[in-house]
């Protein structure tokens, strides 16, 4: 008996009581819900699953950082095949992302890991597609993508859940219906196929390409086994757009590397990467010294219009014009750039029909307007010409569509600005404080939120440094006061001076002066202005190549004439020690007829535009315009000395 009872006791758990025990973390809800059952269109869900408290530890509780895990499950219900999807997720605490299986971020200037506040948009990778049921007999492994979250948010502690705001499917030809948080840590929603989107119809096994500010096409010309060679087309479809010394850059998924490329170059050639890392370890015999970069996120440079013709890196169609593609309105010519080059594949893509195009693409030029990329998307292959000479296009293999727009990023400042100036005033309206973004140190205090100076015309075309006295003295004489500190400085490398030049009755004229503040030249240089009523009156302009563009609504697009065609950069004075500096400039005066445009008011406001562009980036334009009171004074004189010499004439003769 006593046997017995020592072997029960010896299979009883073993307690303690010198430390309380963990209570376990509550079962996370179901990754799918029966509500997917009652959708018949792409069903969407997300659930957090688990998080903790992370070091450091903060009084406030805001900014106290908590790690998260969650999971998003995409399924199609639909009876068609969802191609190349996203999705997109409402984060809303500051989230900082680790890591996301099965997906890259498409929107953002910010990859993985990165902060993904905010609306942040998802693709698939490798995962692009999902089949119906229809084709796959109901197989949810190829009817279902699941991507698993690991990151950190702030200031949501245990028991709250650090939910998102929205969940939702970013596809053309859906509507998604307000989700629902169906648990306290599980937000379901159902997408419907939309009935009123028009479907292309095509029998393609593709997407068709979509159209964008700018496309970029990734081509494999040739495949092999371990290796492929690719050829990348940047294609410029907006009329105002632009890019100067381009620099595109992005990520490779499966450790392929660079080892030769025509027309372009990365930007920094260094193999040691690969040497030490596990491109090395398999390709023993390879001789990594010829290997151009093997960086996962290389920058991809054009190359200099000298290399055009060279027969080992040049000889590329659209190669080599030192980064510049231009608008098709300026020389559709050079609205095209391209580059080839090979790249080796590492197992277990061994095979020529394994080829994954790199993800996260991003472009970006001098003085231009930012781009935001999307995912690259299979499209039917491309035709490129016969690189023999023959007469005949030959296909891709493979061929890949980016989709970029200009989009106006989250913090960003323009790189130009506008100033006002007119006939019947004396003052110039200066460019607006800090109008390119302020100095995180300048030199001297100056006040962000204090408004610019009224200028004279000579100041404007002294350096903002050098005008300080000048703009005191001028605020005397106007009686205007100067603030304490004063305001900062533009801090813009090109600004534009739009002059009221005449105003009659039958018509007016402007002037347009370009400045470059910046040391950088500007070769085919372009601006564009546009206004609410008086581009139908545009008549003539003089010295700049101007014209009313098509297709983009009251817009008057201008460049340089031949010779004229180069903004240079800021240079020393005649004499460096005593003068400032001096801007490049160009400049040009523009005539309009007021037969078409009846009941304009050039000194109300309608002689001056309301938007203003240089080479594709919109500039920032002053908060009003010159006062029209000394006209208004000066038309009350003309009307009434008449009389008034009338007058003073009867009583001299009484």
């Amino acid at each position: 008996m006593s046997t017995f009872f020592l072997l029960l006791f010896l299979s009883l758990p073993l307690f303690t009581f010198s430390q309380p025990q963990t209570p376990l973390a509550p079962s996370p809800a179901p990754l799918l819900s029966n509500a997917s059952d009652a959708c018949n269109g792409i069903f969407l869900n997300y659930t957090y699953t688990q998080g903790k408290r992370l070091p450091p530890r903060f009084t406030d509780k805001s900014q106290q950082p908590y790690s998260f895990q969650s999971t998003a499950i995409i399924l199609n219900h639909d009876l068609n095949e969802l191609q190349s999807w996203q999705f997109k997720v409402g984060f809303q605490y500051n989230e900082y992302l680790v890591s996301a299986s099965n997906a890259v971020i498409v929107n953002g200037s910010n990859g993985i890991p990165g902060n993904v506040t905010q609306d942040t948009v998802f693709a698939g990778f490798p995962v692009t597609d999902l089949k119906s049921a229809v084709e796959t007999a109901g197989d949810e492994n190829q009817m279902s993508v699941e991507i698993n979250f690991l990151g950190t948010q702030y200031g949501v502690a245990d028991p709250d859940v650090p939910m998102p705001t929205s969940i939702s499917l970013v596809n053309d030809g859906y509507i998604c219906r307000k989700p629902t948080l169906t648990a306290k840590n599980l937000m379901e929603v159902c997408c419907d196929r939309d009935p009123n989107f028009k479907v292309n119809v095509t029998v393609d096994a593709y997407l068709p390409r979509q159209s964008g500010d700018l496309t970029i096409d990734y081509d494999v010309l040739r495949s092999y086994d371990t290796e492929y060679y690719a050829q990348v087309k940047i294609s410029n479809h907006n009329p105002l757009g632009r890019l100067d010394n381009w620099k595109l850059s992005w990520e490779w998924m499966r450790e392929e590397f660079i080892t030769s490329m025509k027309g372009a170059s990365p930007s920094v050639v260094d193999p040691e990467s690969c040497i030490f890392g596990s491109q090395g370890a398999y390709y023993k015999d390879f001789d990594f010294t010829n290997a151009l970069t093997c960086e996962k996120t290389p920058t991809i440079i054009d190359l200099p219009l000298d290399k055009t013709n060279d027969s080992t890196i040049g000889m590329i169609p659209f190669c080599c014009r030192n980064g510049t593609i231009l608008p098709t309105s300026m020389d559709p010519s050079k609205s095209i750039s391209a580059f080839q080059l090979q790249v080796k594949k590492m197992p277990p893509d061994l095979n020529r029909t394994e080829i994954y195009p790199p993800q996260n693409w991003k472009i970006i030029g001098t003085l231009n307007p930012d781009y935001q990329c999307g995912p690259p998307v299979r499209v039917d292959p491309g035709q490129y010409p016969d690189p023999s000479g023959m007469p005949v296009n030959k296909t891709a293999v493979a061929s890949w569509q980016v989709v970029c727009n200009i989009t106006e990023q989250k913090g960003s400042s323009p790189r130009c600005c506008v100033t006002f100036s007119a006939f019947y005033n004396d003052s110039v309206i200066p460019c607006r404080t800090c109008a390119c973004g302020c100095q995180p140190n300048p030199s001297q205090t100056c006040s962000t939120t204090a408004p610019a100076l009224l200028l004279k015309p000579q100041s404007a075309l002294v350096p903002f440094d050098n005008r300080t006295e000048q703009a005191k003295e001028w605020a005397r004489i106007i009686h205007r006061p100067v603030p304490n500190p004063l305001p900062c400085g533009d801090n813009c490398g090109v600004s534009i001076n739009w002059h009221v030049n005449t105003d009659y009755r039958k018509g007016w004229s402007a002037r347009i002066t370009l400045f470059n503040w910046g040391e950088t030249n500007f070769a085919d240089w372009f601006t564009a202005v546009q206004f609410d009523k008086a581009t139908p009156g545009f008549e003539k302009m003089y010295s700049f190549n101007g014209s009313a563009l098509e297709g983009v609504n009251n817009t008057i697009f201008m460049e340089g004439l031949p010779g004229l065609n180069y903004l240079v950069g800021e240079v020393d004075g005649a004499n460096p020690a005593r003068d400032p500096r001096v801007p490049g400039k160009q400049q040009s005066v523009i005539s309009f007829t007021k037969k078409a445009t009846p009941g304009i008011n050039i000194a109300a406001g309608d002689g001056f535009p309301t938007k203003v562009f240089f080479n594709g980036e919109e500039c920032s334009l002053p908060t009003s315009i010159p006062s029209n009171s000394v006209h208004k004074t000066a038309a009350a004189m003309s009307l009434w000395s008449p009389l008034l010499a009338i007058v003073v004439l009867f009583v001299m003769q009484q």
